[in-house]
């Protein structure tokens, strides 16, 4: 079935709407027709320099594109980088910017990017590790508060733009055209995940009808874009799924896009004053870590914040505590709350509205399948299952056929993605969602992956091993926490501090408990059970990461600002 693309969708709305806003950032305040503009010359700058399509593979973990990377905070830049891209059918990448050295190295030797956009602020760290890969085309530095120089090798984002021509290229993008977002780590060390644009549209984006069929005609899609008057704000980073998909969704259904004035951490009175002042209709946020600073600043300037054109708090990368949704609830009674549940490897999977924590409403294409993953389950069935996605789903994960082959399976004569949740299909055909069997730590919407931590920990001098686990958090839904077993005496800043060399702030375990038990079992694998033992009796608890949403549609890569 033809399907559309997003170049093609979004310069089609800003020919019907150039002057409505597209972009709202602090004072600048870009049109439909800017947007086009500003893309259509970033585009050029990309084709410029050699970037574009390589020539297809046939393999679904290969990308027959260039690739950009995508390094920056919220900005208008980075939503113009996304864009761009596509319009030059070069794929674009996320870059998670709390990444230290070791991991961005990681991340750019399993991308290979032909082109980095990145903020000032960054290039420090990318000076450090260029040398690391295969050196980029193109580097385009977007100026920031930092002041920091430009690099030498690198071009001015605003002056390379200024000089490039706005008319369009003549490159017809395709919806067969890679998307890639790379995983926080649910799937091990970060995984790029391989998105059609066309199957990002009709499945995570919602270009659909009502009864969930894909909306393949420009002419219908534009109709309820063109008088749309929506106006959409991003709180969570655009380098997380939750980010992305939110801005996207809205542009592909005619939004304005808002992004909070401050981009380097959340702040909820900033948030809501932004929320206030641009009369947005709908906030994206991910779990306690930005529901309960909300909570609070309504509490706190109860009246101050006029929200009366709020409809909707999305929520989407982890899961917001009942007594938390009931004080939104309360302070917003007008407002909808509603929570999605999905991952990088599938979109939207299931999806709620309400303050209480009821089965999810399962999206289609959504299925239950069996333990040994070769059947989908009937309603009413009593075995706990995976919860699974057939129908709009990405072709695979980048250079990894043995992965790719695991998540992305065939039952019954259809493709399913499987990206690792337990759930169980009520009779009513509700689903319930248990979480991951893996050890993902789920801490303020960011997944931390334990085995690249123990295999930190386990490299810092006198320490024997460590497991790592999450415990029960107010503040972050889960926290790390770190078993250790010593052969010699370090304080738990000595600790801190030899990860901190190597690992993003929000991976660094809270705690540390010290233990003399053994932590493998008699074949050597991990033993769980009793890292989290030692974990209950320090006075935290043992129990199983989340029995809420494990992952979102902002997929695994939907995560919070810390």
């Amino acid at each position: 079935m033809p399907r559309l693309d997003l170049a093609t969708l979004h310069e089609a709305i800003a020919a019907a709407v150039p002057d409505r806003e597209c972009l709202v950032w602090r004072d600048r305040r870009l049109t439909w027709h800017d947007v086009t503009d500003r893309t259509r010359r970033l585009a050029r700058v990309l084709h410029a320099h050699g970037l574009g399509p390589r020539g297809g593979t046939g393999a679904p973990w290969a990308s027959g594109h260039d690739h950009l990377a995508l390094y920056l905070h919220n900005g208008p830049e980075y939503l113009e980088g996304l864009l761009a891209a596509h319009k030059a059918r070069v794929a674009p990448f996320n870059v998670n910017y709390r990444y230290v050295d070791d991991e961005l190295a990681h991340l750019f030797t399993d991308a290979r990017p032909a082109a980095i956009v990145y903020h000032a602020r960054f290039a420090r760290t990318l000076r450090r590790i260029l040398d690391r890969f295969d050196r980029p085309a193109l580097l385009l530095q977007v100026p920031d508060e930092s002041g920091a120089e430009l690099l030498p090798e690198a071009l001015d984002y605003d002056q390379a733009l200024a000089a490039a021509s706005p008319e369009p290229l003549d490159v017809q993008p395709s919806p067969d055209d890679l998307h890639i977002l790379y995983t926080g780590g649910t799937t091990g060390m970060p995984k790029g995940v391989l998105w059609r644009i066309g199957d990002l549209l009709s499945g995570p984006l919602g270009l659909r009808r009502r009864d969930g069929t894909p909306i393949t005609d420009l002419a219908e899609a534009l109709e309820p874009a063109v008088t749309s008057r929506r106006r959409v704000l991003i709180a969570p980073p655009l380098m997380h799924g939750t980010g992305t998909w939110s801005a996207l969704g809205g542009w592909r259904a005619g939004a304005t896009v808002v992004i909070p004035d401050r981009v380097d951490r959340l702040d909820a009175g900033d948030l809501l004053s932004v929320a206030s002042r641009e009369r947005v209709t709908r906030v994206t946020i991910v779990g306690d870590a930005f529901a309960r600073p909300i909570a609070d600043e309504l509490d706190r300037g109860a009246g101050r914040h006029d929200l009366s054109e709020l409809r909707e708090i999305l929520n989407s990368g982890a899961a917001i505590s009942p007594r938390i949704k009931r004080r939104l609830a309360s302070a917003l009674p007008a407002v909808r709350i509603t929570d999605v549940l999905g991952s990088t490897e599938t979109g939207f999977q299931v999806a709620r509205n309400g303050s209480d924590d009821r089965p999810f409403t399962p999206a289609p294409g959504t299925a239950v399948l069996s333990a040994d993953r070769t059947r989908a389950l009937a309603p009413g069935e009593e075995e706990l299952g995976w919860l699974a996605k057939t129908g709009t789903i990405p072709l695979g994960y980048l250079g990894d056929p043995e992965k790719t082959a695991a998540t992305f399976i065939t039952v019954g004569g259809r493709r399913f993605a499987v990206a690792g949740d337990r759930a169980r299909l009520l009779a009513d055909g509700t689903v319930v969602v248990y979480g991951r069997e893996a050890t993902t730590i789920n801490t303020g919407g960011e997944k931390v992956f334990a085995e690249e931590v123990e295999n930190v920990l386990r490299g810092v001098p006198g320490v024997t091993d460590a497991l790592v686990v999450g415990r029960p958090s107010e503040r972050w839904g889960q926290e790390v926490v770190a078993v250790v077993r010593l052969s010699a005496e370090r304080t738990d800043d000595e600790l801190r501090s030899a990860c901190a060399a190597h690992l993003a702030r929000y991976k660094l375990p809270k705690a540390f408990l010290r233990t003399a038990r053994g932590l493998r079992l008699p074949n050597g694998k991990a033993d769980y059970a009793a890292a989290r033992a030692v974990l209950t009796a320090a006075g935290g608890t043992g129990a199983s990461p989340c029995t809420h949403a494990s992952g979102t549609g902002a997929g695994d890569t939907d995560k919070g600002i810390s």
